[in-house]
């Protein structure tokens, strides 16, 4: 009897756990249920909602229906909605409140995933499935709402290249196969498409100057479509694809322009230029924008538009408010008449070279849907938290009752180089907030925005793609720009983790990867904020900086905003030694105090990285190139700390004329290129670049033409001669030998005929007036420009309508152009890449002399060189005040110095030339 009870028994217990298998498989059967006719987004919500479940063991299927059927359920659909209501009563479940893409999710005998739109219904279901993901199985007891701070959150994608086309200029790039292959390429959109809505990107920004020739076909102007049949067909599907695909996703494609840039072919139809920056607008320019926008609009009515009214035009003054109001405005208005449609699609305004709040005083009266964008650091990262004039214009867009975008633009300090910094980058999405009182997100590739999609890294096989490197970067920014005011605990177990599965490594391992992250993290910001000439992409920060940069800045045109601005408080390196001398007490951030910080930093990421290799069981190979980083970082900090101790020590002896002072910097600059030499070490077979941007427009350290100075092989020369240079200097001073000395001479004239714009003519020399309507005279001049013919023209007429002078010459010939050194609308601005693509295009980007000619009562003047070939020409100058000084033959060398009119304090960069 005992027998058959235990028997029994067993069987009982064999057959409940039977029972307990079929109800546990039961519960591995679910239906994701939506509302039929539901939004594409929900409809994707969904299915990635299915993917994640599949993943981890769930067998699911999606229905479409209007009623709840039997068994476990995932419904997912707009709070408010019929079959969410029915959920939520079904289930006695209670429902937060999310706002504008939000969601509510809360669970009981089943789940509800409710969004206070579409987009919020596919946010909750990426946040759902972000948790089974996790958990690796559905989680019970959940109750969450949640919804973004920002309202735009976007990544920027430039159709740009490295290098300029054939017979084109900055910005103009046709959308081509052969250009943009990658932008044909489906695979790839959705791939970094998912990549975007997993991060909860809303907004993808497409930057090219000229893209409608590319996109749409003009009856009035058919000639002007730069691309043959076949591309322009493959170009309308791709755009019809990318933005569908965005849809879905909650992602709103955004097409950038910049103005007035019209296409090469129309440009050769009508014998204009391309782009000229101080053109006046034509009715024939306006009319064919007017109409390029208007018919894109019309075929692409879910693309916004961004509109970039400086650099291609002039920037400030009230043409760029009249193209706005009078031409762009009027397009979109036209393509949506042409729709029969009323809903205004946004336009995003970039402040950008432009007198931005007044642009949208008066256009906001003409178009309600507006948006601004303003770059946070500049061209750079540089501080959390920027001040002065630039955060006055942030809050002032802000406060004008749109929403203020803040673009993290081209990132010129940071690449090639990994940087992810948790925090820093949390800091900055702050202080947009809290600071520039911003509520939307524009971000830049981390590196190499001008050859996307690739990185700069050396790899085996196929190049590297910057989604795959950078993710941490879109990551970061993303989890911030939803919610900002994270606990900084927390964050830390979260990117420990996050790190820990990338590299598939123990938590101290992760967390040792996150502090060398944090560590290079403060290096390059560091540095550019105190020791730059900009915050621009003329300045490539990692190939390092000439001593002359250091000791004379304002040679290379510093941007000053750069320290006033994006910098706190403190002092640069000239400043620095200045004070020194005079024993005066330093104010905030000092050149010294960051050369020890930025060592520290180094060694503490080094240091870091090392500690987490043995860690490391996956992804090995990027783990390794993260690790050679961290030794550039290192190797780049101690070059700079060197390097600016050396130049505080030179300038010292500006002041004392101790050649002692000399030799205190000579050590110094040793070590600076013994560091360098170990950039060059960790970086020859690590990377094909420093620099994306390969072009004329890059100045710093040296200047790129032709993809030249890109490597840091190619400036370890350099800094090496500037050492030997320097030790020659010194052994001079110290052995002066009797000689004599060179004599400057002047220039000699140019054959050059005056075609259109002259008013008269002067010899430049002292009591000689300069303007046609003035009696203002010279009253001294550098050697070098003495008896040149001078131009005469109207201050008038230079103020209300530019300069414009049509000449001709047999021989290439250089135009000198004096500009007064003010800040003020009465004077022209000197050529400035920091917000003009084209200003070097003749080679006038740099001051050639510096304080050159005095005339009375006006602002002393420096000099600036256009170079021009054989043939006739038409130069158009920006408005306001300025001297043409002469021609000078084509071949003429100008040495670029400071003459020391009407300025004081004596140059020394002789010592490392």
């Amino acid at each position: 009897m005992k027998k058959i009870i235990f028997f029994l028994t067993i069987l009982s217990s064999l057959l409940f756990g039977l029972s307990e298998l079929k109800a546990e498989g039961a519960t591995k059967e679910l239906r994701i249920v939506i509302a039929p006719q539901s939004n594409n987004r929900i409809r994707f919500g969904a299915e990635r909602l299915s993917k994640s479940l599949k993943a981890v063991g769930y067998s699911v299927t999606i229905a479409e229906q209007s009623k709840l059927p039997k068994g476990q359920l995932i419904v997912v659909g707009l709070k408010g909605s019929p079959l969410v209501d029915k959920a939520v009563a079904e289930g006695r479940l209670s429902l937060g409140n999310p706002g504008k893409e939000g969601f509510t999710i809360a669970s009981g005998k089943n789940i509800v995933v409710a969004g206070a739109d579409a987009s919020g219904a596919l946010y909750g279901c990426i946040e759902l499935s972000e948790r089974i993901k996790d958990a690796r199985a559905l989680p019970s007891g959940i109750n969450i709402t949640d919804k973004p701070e920002m309202v735009l959150r976007g990544t920027c994608i430039g159709v740009q290249k490295t290098y300029y086309l054939p017979g084109r200029t900055v910005y103009e790039y046709p959308y081509t196969p052969e250009t943009f292959p990658w932008f044909y390429d489906k695979e790839h959109w959705v791939k970094y498409l998912d990549m975007m809505v997993e991060n909860r990107y809303n907004s993808l920004y497409l930057w090219n100057g000229h893209p409608f020739a590319s996109l749409v076909r003009l009856n009035d102007y058919p000639y002007a479509v730069e691309v043959d049949d076949a591309t322009f067909r493959k170009n309308e599907e791709m755009f019809k694809f990318l933005a569908e695909e965005a849809d879905k996703r909650g992602i709103w494609v955004i097409q950038m322009f910049y103005n007035i840039i019209v296409s090469k072919p129309f440009a050769e139809k009508h014998n204009i230029k391309t782009q000229d920056r101080n053109r006046p607008i034509t009715p024939l320019l306006s009319d064919y924008t007017r109409k390029s926008i208007a018919a894109f609009v019309e075929k692409y009515p879910n693309v916004g538009l961004m509109v970039c009214l400086g650099e291609a035009m002039e920037g400030v003054g009230k043409d760029d408010t009249e193209w706005f109001t009078k031409t762009i405005i009027p397009g979109v208005k036209d393509g949506l008449k042409a729709l029969g449609k009323t809903e205004e699609p946004p336009i995003v305004l970039r402040a950008h070279d432009t007198d931005a709040p007044s642009v949208m005083k008066a256009a906001l009266p003409l178009y309600k849907n507006l948006y601004t964008e303003a770059k946070f650091n500049g061209e750079a990262l540089t501080t959390p938290e920027p001040r002065g004039a630039w955060a006055d214009l942030h809050r002032t867009l802000a406060r004008i009752g749109t929403v203020q975008i803040e673009n993290v633009h081209i990132l010129a300090n940071l690449e090639p180089f990994r940087y992810s910094s948790p925090d820093f980058i949390q800091r900055s999405v702050q202080g947009m907030h809290k600071i520039m009182e911003g509520n939307g997100l524009h971000l830049y590739p981390q590196a190499s925005y001008w050859d996307w999609p690739y990185t700069a890294d050396k790899v085996s096989g196929e190049r590297q793609l910057q989604i795959d490197r950078d993710w941490m970067w879109y990551k970061t920014w993303a989890r911030y720009a939803w919610k900002a005011d994270r606990n900084r605990a927390e964050e830390i177990n979260y990117w420990t983790g996050s790190l820990a599965n990338t590299f598939g490594s123990n938590k101290e391992s992760a967390r040792q990867i996150l502090e060398a992250y944090e560590q290079s993290g403060e290096i390059s910001p560091k540095l550019l904020r105190r020791y730059g000439i900009t915050d621009g992409n003329r300045q490539t920060l990692t190939l390092g900086m000439l001593m002359t940069q250091l000791i004379n800045p304002f040679r290379y045109g510093l941007f000053t905003l750069l320290y006033e601005a994006e910098a706190p408080e403190g002092e640069k390196i000239i400043d620095y030694a200045e004070k020194e001398w005079k024993k005066e007490k330093h104010i905030g951030e000092t050149p010294i105090q960051i050369a020890e910080e930025v060592v520290v930093h180094g060694r503490k990421a080094v240091e870091a990285i090392e500690k987490a290799s043995s860690g490391v069981t996956q992804n090995k190979e990027e783990f390794n190139r993260l690790k050679n980083d961290m030794y550039c970082y290192n190797a780049m900090a101690n070059f700079y700390s060197e390097k600016a101790k050396a130049a505080v020590a030179v300038l010292r002896y500006k002041y004392s004329e101790n050649v002692a002072d000399l030799e205190k910097a000579l050590p110094y600059l040793e070590s600076s290129v013994k560091h360098y030499a170990n950039l060059v070490k960790y970086t020859k077979d690590a990377y094909l670049y420093a620099n994306s941007m390969q072009t004329q427009q890059r100045k710093i350290p040296m200047r790129g033409v032709d993809a030249t100075y890109k490597n840091w092989y190619e400036m370890l020369p350099v800094f090496q001669k500037e050492l030997d240079n320097f030790k020659h200097s010194i052994d001079s001073l110290k052995n002066p030998k009797k000689g004599i000395a060179t004599k400057k001479t002047a220039f000699k004239n140019a054959d050059v005929k005056i075609i259109e714009g002259a008013e008269g003519f002067y010899t430049v020399a002292a009591g000689q007036s300069v303007f046609s309507d003035t009696t203002l005279k010279i009253k001294d001049q550098a050697v070098e420009i003495a008896g040149l013919k001078g131009i005469k023209l109207s201050t008038a007429k230079q103020l209300s309508q530019g300069t414009s002078l049509k000449f001709s010459t047999a021989k290439p010939v250089k135009l000198l152009v004096g500009y007064f050194n003010k800040v003020d609308n009465a004077y022209a601005a000197a050529p400035q890449l920091e917000i003009d693509a084209s200003a070097d295009d003749y080679g006038q980007g740099e001051i050639k002399i510096s304080n050159a000619i005095v005339v009375e009562g006006m602002p002393y003047v420096n000099i600036h060189s256009y170079s021009f070939k054989p043939g006739t020409h038409t130069l158009n100058l920006p408005k306001g005040g300025l001297l043409v000084l002469g021609f000078v033959n084509g071949n003429q060398q100008i040495q670029v110095y400071n003459a020391g009119l009407g300025a004081h304090g004596k140059e020394i960069d002789w010592l490392f030339e």
